[in-house]
């Protein structure tokens, strides 16, 4: 129970109705999660507004209500506070509520188009190796130390952030590492928490099917930078040409990291196997189990984030050449007969490109590439031949196949692939919507030696198909398709 007085004291408010000396039992801006003596916010997301759940709400147990319309019938029983932008409001409430979690936290939100989980996870896994109790934020999954607690999108909402971060306080974490995705920004997700740095990774083509531009898209992951305070740090990488956009109105300290220009922390690459790299990170060789130019970023950004929080070079640099591969980003399985399979998440162009890249440095020219690639349904279709572009002009052979089309026809999707490719490519190109079919064709077309890179899914452990989601896991397939050929 928390009094409502208390919770509210930091938001600006329109109008109050009733008397806020009360003790509340919750936040809810869900109508079927009110229990009674709670707070229900009345949000306007992009597709339900909250306000016409209010009265479901209160029939409910919910004693207040913040919105940002005052019903036309108002109970003299009920606590009615209006405000300009409920979203907002949530998180300072939820913060409040929780006791303002993330200021017992150093909390580390990580954003970028590319990049984000591996970075969160490197950070999560190398505290741990420092000897720290740690909680992650990631898309993959979300821990409170020790324990696994499954992610459902790449940010929670504000009340679940706070009460998870609630929970890691409780359990002793000094540290936390979150994802920030632009979805989470534009709704106010982060509103309220106490941010002890942030990074930027890079910025590439995603998510325009939710805000329409590229510019809106930038625009969306400044906003986390120009929110962070004074004491705090902003940690870009300058080799990405809107690293530095996102800093230009931040009162935080500004540090960055590079690969190819003059920045505070450096790397280069020496060496690259399908084993792993030797990097040379701030004039230091280091051995990392992570392949490819993309990973060196990621590598070095956790790196540069530890530097930041204060921690030795050389014991951060032994930790992380500790370090695996986060599940389903280029992780590879071999068959018996010498053939390599390499898992990747990659969803979206510039992600394909990086891995693609990282395939073509290392392997040889008596090695062929076949991909196996899809693109999601319900989502950005600007993006979808731009993949099949790229994957094409990077590939042997190429398969395209489902990835999650949701409620689209799968062949169309395929087909909105397939104008992106060149017409002389195209006889290299096989169109297979069963995605496990479509897998094992890649395994029988290679050869000994060959490598096949099947993308999009990684670490998902489902198929959404009209609504449903069935198992299926890339690896898996992979898996058992290498056993049944060459066992």
């Amino acid at each position: 129970m928390k009094n409502l007085s208390e919770i509210i004291k930091s938001i600006d408010t329109i109008e109050i109705i009733g008397n806020t000396e009360i003790s509340v039992t919750d936040i809810v801006f869900d109508s079927r999660k009110v229990i009674n003596d709670c707070v229900f916010v009345a949000t306007k997301g992009t597709h339900v507004d909250g306000h016409q759940f209010i009265s479901m709400a209160i029939d409910k147990g919910a004693k207040v209500v913040v919105c940002q319309d005052i019903p036309l019938e108002i109970s003299a029983e009920l606590v009615y506070i209006k405000v300009e932008n409920t979203t907002r409001v949530l998180g300072l409430m939820a913060s409040l509520f929780y006791d303002e979690p993330s200021s017992k936290l150093k909390l580390v939100g990580i954003t970028g188009t590319n990049g984000k989980t591996t970075t969160v996870t490197l950070l999560y896994n190398l505290f741990k190796k420092l000897g720290y109790k740690v909680g992650l934020l990631s898309t993959v999954r979300n821990y409170i130390d020790d324990k696994i607690i499954e992610a459902t999108h790449t940010t929670p909402d504000a009340v679940q952030i706070n009460y998870l971060m609630s929970k890691m306080v409780d359990k002793g974490c000094q540290y936390c590492f979150m994802e920030v995705s632009s979805h989470a920004i534009d709704q106010n997700r982060i509103e309220g928490l106490n941010f002890a740095g942030g990074l930027f990774t890079n910025i590439t083509h995603d998510h325009l099917d939710y805000h329409k531009t590229f510019s809106d898209y930038i625009k969306a992951k400044k906003k986390f930078f120009d929110n962070l305070k004074p004491e705090s740090f902003a940690l870009i990488n300058s080799d990405d040409k809107n690293g530095n956009i996102m800093v230009q109105n931040t009162k935080a300290q500004i540090k960055k990291y590079s690969i190819n220009s003059f920045a505070d922390f450096k790397a280069k690459i020496i060496e690259s196997h399908f084993e792993g790299s030797m990097l040379n990170i701030d004039n230091t060789d280091v051995w990392s189990y992570f392949v490819g130019r993309f990973n060196a970023y990621n590598i070095l950004a956790a790196y540069s984030i530890a530097i930041m929080l204060g921690f030795d070079k050389r014991e951060i640099l032994t930790s992380l050449s500790e370090l695996k591969p986060v599940e389903g980003r280029f992780e590879t399985l071999r068959s018996k007969n010498g053939i390599t399979a390499v898992v990747d998440y990659a969803h979206t162009p510039d992600a394909l490109q990086n891995v693609l890249n990282a395939i073509n440095q290392i392997r040889t020219d008596d090695q062929e590439l076949i991909t196996v690639v899809g693109a999601g349904g319900d989502r950005d279709k600007t993006k979808r031949p731009q993949m099949a572009k790229i994957t094409s002009e990077n590939s042997n052979k190429l398969i395209l196949t489902s990835d999650n089309p949701r409620t689209e026809n799968p062949e169309e999707i395929l087909n909105d692939m397939k104008t992106g490719i060149a017409k002389e490519d195209l006889k290299r190109v096989l169109s297979i919507t069963d995605r496990k079919e479509g897998i094992r064709t890649a395994c029988l077309l290679a050869k000994k030696g060959d490598i096949i890179l099947v993308a999009g899914k990684g670490h998902e452990t489902y198929q959404e198909i009209n609504g449903v989601k069935h198992h299926f896991d890339d690896r898996e397939i992979i898996k058992q398709i290498f056993n049944e050929l060459y066992n």
